[in-house]
């Protein structure tokens, strides 16, 4: 997943997606999550044992999530520095790398809404470890990131235990961040 990661970064479409891109993929998938709302929050159930009613108002919170991110995408900027002297000084905002995430299991669609958001919006590529218990959502989502059209490689989810497959996206000196 790391490699498929890296390798979408570097070298694959993501390197030369540009910022309005990544936002208008961003919002297609918040416009998937949002068309099948109802499948997501049964699935949401199922796997950590919200209510229906408690799962579906999760639903508009994970599409405002990447909708807030998304609009973000095409506006994150350097800029110049005054410094004494003689000197042009300015910064540049790049995407961090490979990011590694491991959410919890008490609100899985929405932390990873809260994790995949800035770190799409901002052009890195994504390992994600859901949490044992509770990974189905995160799976239907990849499929549904898919289908918004993100290069393979970008979005990873590998499934396992904490203290195995976790610590193997913690410890891998591939993942930046």
């Amino acid at each position: 997943a790391v490699k498929a990661a890296r390798k979408a970064l570097e070298s694959g479409p993501w390197a030369k997606t540009d910022a309005a891109e990544r936002g208008r993929l961003m919002f297609k998938l918040a416009d998937l999550i949002e068309k099948n709302a109802e499948e997501l929050a049964a699935l949401e159930s199922l796997n950590c044992g919200k209510t229906i009613t408690d799962s579906r108002g999760d639903m508009q919170g994970v599409v405002n999530t990447l909708r807030y991110y998304a609009g973000w995408a095409d506006k994150i900027e350097g800029r110049t520095v005054p410094v004494r002297g003689n000197f042009l000084s300015y910064t540049l905002r790049q995407p961090v790398g490979v990011v590694g995430q491991i959410i919890p299991w008490n609100f899985p669609l929405l932390m990873l809404a809260w994790k995949w958001g800035p770190a799409l919006a901002c052009g890195n590529a994504i390992v994600m470890k859901p949490a044992e218990q509770t990974p189905l959502t995160a799976l239907r989502v990849c499929e549904l990131a898919r289908e918004a059209g993100f290069p393979a490689g970008v979005i990873n989810v590998v499934n396992g235990m904490g203290e195995t497959t976790g610590n193997a996206i913690v410890v891998h000196p591939e993942v930046d961040k």
